[in-house]
């Protein structure tokens, strides 16, 4: 039987694993009781990412009055990297590398797990990195404030809610390790809803100053859901951390690509 976990424990258990804040508490849990509360964070993912995006528009916002809009974003992203441990950046080069230069499922599991980055890895994260500074640097620049903030907000929760979406969409890799995977084989319709309503808070002011953008972008992330599915399904049997990771990137780049579209 599975040991029971506090109930205060997912959502700080979301913000460890999501971030490098140092949450108290969370030291006294067994093992197994993190690993059973790790499958319930999932849920809190989306609302974890609410608050990163939340910091990292602030920032942006704030350094802007004083320096040029690009010194801003750059201030901005360099923070976010510090405060998430580059989490997502980290998996992009690994994905990039692995799928760009595995031939077999075999070579994909092998050079994701190399910490190495090659030049698939390197060129990947350069382009994601720099597409998302760009569309943060149009979104500071053309948008209104409010309307600024709640834009790369609403991004920054809808990557990790698309996360819990693949979650549910593709199983791990049959020949996955680590924690992703116990954590991925753990989730279900219902962490599904809960990621729904704990994105709310981060998505329901955009949703508000700019439904079609949003309408946009849910319609572009499940096109891209559904075809990275299909590629995963067939170049590994299923997905891993860094799988998962890349989604979330992906995702957040392509609410910031329909915001800068339609607004």
């Amino acid at each position: 039987m599975a040991e029971r976990y506090p109930a205060w424990a997912p959502p700080l258990l979301a913000i460890q694993f999501l971030t490098r804040i140092p949450v108290p508490g969370t030291a006294s849990l067994s093992a197994q009781q993190v690993a059973t509360g790790l499958v319930q964070a999932v849920g809190w993912f989306p609302l974890v990412g609410a608050g990163i995006g939340a910091i990292t528009a602030a920032i942006a916002l704030a350094a802007a009055s004083i320096w040029p809009a690009l010194v801003a974003v750059l201030i901005a992203l360099a923070i976010e990297a510090r405060l998430t441990g580059a989490f997502h950046e980290d998996a992009v080069a690994d994905f990039c590398d692995a799928f760009g230069g595995g031939l077999t499922a075999d070579d994909v599991r092998r050079i994701m797990k190399d910490s190495r980055i090659g030049s698939f890895g390197s060129l990947g994260l350069i382009l994601a990195v720099g597409l998302r500074a760009a569309l943060t640097l149009a979104v500071i620049e053309t948008l209104p404030p409010l309307l600024a903030f709640l834009t790369i907000v609403a991004a920054a929760s809808f990557g990790r809610l698309m996360v819990v979406v693949l979650m549910t969409l593709v199983a791990p890799a049959p020949q996955g390790t680590g924690l992703a995977k116990d954590v991925a084989s753990g989730v279900s319709l219902s962490m599904l809803i809960k990621a729904l309503v704990t994105a709310l808070p981060g998505l329901l002011g955009f949703a508000m100053l700019a439904p079609l953008a949003l309408g946009a972008a849910a319609l572009g992330a499940w096109a891209f859901l559904w075809w990275f599915r299909a590629l995963l399904l067939s170049r590994i049997g299923g997905s891993s951390g860094d799988c998962l990771g890349f989604a979330a990137y992906v995702s957040q780049l392509i609410l910031l690509l329909a915001a800068t579209a339609a607004l």
